[in-house]
């Protein structure tokens, strides 16, 4: 039963993407201040493992919401910035701001 709910919800499709920890938090980074390094992440999201950092960024990318773009190539550095469809969840991570100065 959970699994047909899943597959013909769309907030349980979003939420596999999205809905992992520290993943709305980077979302944030990238609406608030644009392109960002890893190590800006690192620093930003204070307590978040380098390799689950690593994993959100790429779970991200895979499904077309962030990019990835080289500015060296030795040694290889990358920053991360936003897809159209990463910044079409802005409304959502905005609301999620509204609601968290409103309730909590």
């Amino acid at each position: 039963m959970t699994e047909k709910f899943s597959e013909n919800c769309p907030v349980a499709r979003t939420l596999t993407i999205i809905g992992a920890r520290w993943t709305a938090l980077i979302l944030r980074d990238l609406l608030l201040h644009g392109a960002r390094r890893f190590q800006d992440f690192q620093v930003s999201l204070e307590g978040i493992a380098p390799t689950t950092l690593s994993d959100r960024l790429k779970t991200l990318e895979q499904h077309n919401i962030i990019e990835r773009r080289f500015y060296t190539q030795h040694p290889p550095r990358a920053e991360y910035i936003l897809t159209p469809k990463g910044r079409d969840l802005g409304p959502v991570v905005r609301a999620m701001r509204d609601w968290g100065n409103k309730y909590v």
